[in-house]
C-alpha cells in the first residue's frame, strides 16, 4: 500500500533486483533458461561439475542426491544473482526506513537454504569407487588396442591351425 491506504500499482509492486523474475525462468526451464554462453553460467556449470565430482563422479551419485544437487546449483545461481545486484548498489542501506534493503534478507534466507542442501549431500570429498585389478587390466587393454582388438584376436586364433596345416604340407 502507498502512503494513502490505496493497493498498490503494478510498477510499485515489482521488484527491481530481478531476483523473482530469474527464479521463475529457472523454476520453469531449468538451468537451460540461462544464457551459457556467459563467464557466469560457464562458472555456475564447473561448480557443479566439482560438486560432482567431489561425491564421487556423476555415475556414483543417486537420482535423489542429483535432485538435491540441482536445488543447489540452483541456489548457487539465485546467490550470486542477489550478489551482483547488491554490489552494483551505492548503499545497502535504505536511509528513508534506517534498515537494509529487503534484498539482503532474502540473500540471507537463500545462503541457509544452499547451507542446508550442502549438508544433505555431505561435505566431506568421497572416493570415486576403486575398480578391481582385472576391470583395470581389461580398460587399458581395451584403450590401447582398441574396442575390435579381442574380435580380430579370436579370428586370428580360428585361422592359425588353418595356416599351419598349409605350411606342414
Amino acid at each position: 500500500m502507498n502512503g494513502r491506504g490505496a493497493k498498490k500499482t503494478p510498477s510499485e509492486s515489482r521488484t527491481r533486483h530481478g531476483l523473482n523474475a530469474l527464479k521463475a525462468r529457472v523454476t520453469v526451464r531449468g538451468l537451460q533458461a540461462i544464457d551459457m554462453r556467459t563467464a557466469a553460467a560457464q562458472g555456475l556449470i564447473a561448480w557443479r561439475n566439482e560438486l560432482l565430482a567431489a561425491l564421487g563422479g556423476p555415475e556414483n551419485v543417486s537420482p535423489q542426491k542429483m535432485a538435491v544437487v540441482d536445488a543447489v546449483t540452483r541456489t548457487r545461481l539465485y546467490i550470486d544473482h542477489a550478489d551482483a545486484w547488491l554490489m552494483s548498489q551505492e548503499s545497502l542501506v535504505n536511509r528513508r526506513k534506517k534498515s537494509l534493503v529487503p534484498v539482503l534478507k532474502e540473500r540471507q534466507v537463500l545462503v541457509d537454504s544452499l547451507s542446508r542442501l550442502l549438508s544433505q549431500l555431505g561435505l566431506e570429498r568421497q572416493q570415486r569407487p576403486i575398480k578391481s585389478l582385472a576391470e583395470y587390466i581389461a580398460e587399458r587393454e581395451t584403450k590401447r588396442n582398441g574396442p575390435d582388438v579381442e574380435e580380430a584376436a579370436e579370428i586370428d586364433r580360428n585361422a592359425e591351425p588353418a595356416e599351419m596345416n598349409e605350411g606342414a604340407r
